[in-house]
């Protein structure tokens, strides 16, 4: 349930803030701002906020949501509409800087209250 939720609440702020960047800022179709959004959750989730988080910290897990964010939303932004390369790199440029803002306060809470923070300091075995 843990991780269900906070798939939920990433894929809610990610597809919030990239509709606001690709699709109105940019013009591109809510459907391939959602596949992005799809595509780029589950990478994020699984390496970064389960794998990089816990290793290394909030600010490498924030800086690895950047590059990536930037990298996933320029490939397949090209790949899925007509916006031209270099329109859609500052696009990516601008996604990445709004998601990697929102994903440090993502983090903070999934270490409190989510996953990784009950995975990092549970007492059980």
């Amino acid at each position: 349930m843990e991780h269900g939720k906070a798939l939920l609440i990433k894929g809610l702020l990610t597809l919030v803030a990239l509709y606001l960047v690709l699709g109105i800022g940019y013009g591109m179709s809510f459907w391939n701002v959602l596949i992005i959004t799809v595509v780029l959750g589950a990478i994020s989730y699984f390496a970064g906020d389960l794998g990089v988080l816990p290793k290394n910290g909030n600010m490498m897990a924030t800086m690895s949501d950047l590059g990536l964010t930037f990298v996933v939303v320029w490939l397949l932004g090209m790949a899925l509409s007509s916006i031209a390369w270099e329109s859609m790199a500052v696009a990516a440029i601008i996604s990445a800087l709004v998601i990697a803002g929102a994903e440090y306060f993502f983090h903070i809470y999934i270490t409190r209250n989510g996953p990784v923070g009950h995975n990092r300091y549970s007492t059980s075995h």
